[in-house]
């Protein structure tokens, strides 16, 4: 009786109701993570590119100010693939020490300066190397006048060498290693090394060949000069972006890849319009976007790698007008062939599937 007139016993407060279920992919199927790169790049409407600030062939400013180049043309390719707009780019010049520094800071989003992918740098520098687009190796200019055969005849030579590069300490490995003497001259660029080399301050000048033979270009009398045979080092020549953004290295990898499939299928800037109406080949139409859509895994349209090839070229346009017959450089395609080629090289595209 006495519990029956105490206070009335509360009820407990209802649960609180159950959150919605979340929506997770079936079981062993994976959702792409978006590229942040990618949605700043859209949001502003331009690709930021850092490039070498004059290297004739790869990355240069021409007489208009309009930015020419093998690297200028695959920041034009990303720029198709991403934007629809090869043009939607605009070139930052970025010296040998500043370039690592550059990218991680936000500055650019994709750095095209002939950049050779090393181990220290690939897992030292918080960037990554997702493709290579030009196989390299580094090699001696020297007069003519001297007739040397080797670079071994240049024992306690005055070498130019670009500070801040590959160069500088592969110079250092190979004299130590054959027990010669040297003297660097450590210059701040190209042109700094084609003023000292023309004022016979430097008996020679060393950087990748690729490089060399843009050099040579320049000189007052090319001719009197020669690149040695002697190849010293491997140089893998390539774009770099961010270690942060696996999404965005996945679109810069890819956009290359599609140029060499392009070639290796036999697709070129002239011949896609027509093929994306009327070939029946599945590998051309997966790559051309007009069957499967592979953009989608890469958060693009499904016409990217159509829209890099017809404005920009297949790998071949790009190399001719850039570096082979169509440039003044006139380099041979050598490591750089498709590995399909009569004389093979390195290009080898993974499947676009």
């Amino acid at each position: 009786m006495l519990t029956g007139c105490g206070k009335p016993k509360e009820e407990p407060a209802p649960p609180p109701p159950a959150p919605p279920p979340v929506t997770e992919p079936a079981p062993g199927v994976y959702k792409p993570k978006p590229s942040p790169t990618l949605a700043a790049i859209k949001a502003r409407g331009w690709l930021s590119c850092g490039v070498n600030p004059g290297l004739a062939g790869f990355a240069y400013s021409d007489d208009r100010g309009a930015w020419r180049g093998f690297d200028v043309d695959v920041c034009r390719a990303v720029a198709a693939a991403t934007l629809g707009d090869a043009n939607a780019v605009r070139f930052t010049p970025v010296t040998a020490p500043d370039r690592f520094t550059a990218l991680r800071a936000g500055k650019i989003d994709i750095l095209s300066r002939n950049t050779s992918l090393t181990l220290s740098r690939d897992a030292g520098e918080g960037v990554e190397f997702p493709v290579i687009t030009y196989y390299d190796g580094q090699g001696f200019l020297a007069p003519k006048a001297l007739a040397l055969a080797s670079a071994d005849e240049l024992n306690g030579a005055r070498i130019c060498v670009q500070k801040g590069t590959a160069s500088e300490s592969n110079l250092a490995d190979y004299f130590q290693a054959r027990g010669l003497k040297h003297q660097a001259v450590v210059v701040k660029d190209t042109s700094e090394a084609l003023v000292r080399y023309q004022a016979d301050e430097c008996d020679a000048f060393t950087a990748d060949m690729g490089a060399l033979a843009s050099a040579r270009s320049l000189l007052n009398n090319p001719n009197a000069h020669v690149i040695l045979p002697t190849v010293i080092s491997k140089e893998p020549l390539g774009p770099v972006v961010r270690q942060d953004d696996p999404a965005w290295a996945d679109i810069v990898r890819w956009t290359v890849f599609s140029l060499i499939a392009a070639e290796e299928l036999g697709v070129d800037s002239k011949s896609a319009p027509e093929l994306v109406k009327t070939t029946t080949d599945p590998r051309v139409r997966r790559l051309l976007g007009v069957q499967d859509d592979l953009g989608a895994v890469l958060g693009l349209k499904p016409d990217w790698a159509y829209q890099a090839i017809i404005q920009v070229g297949a790998y071949n346009e790009v190399f001719d007008r850039n570096l082979g017959p169509g440039s003044a450089l006139k380099l041979a395609r050598g490591h750089n062939a498709l590995w399909t080629a009569i004389e093979p090289g390195l290009l080898y595209a993974p499947p676009v599937r």
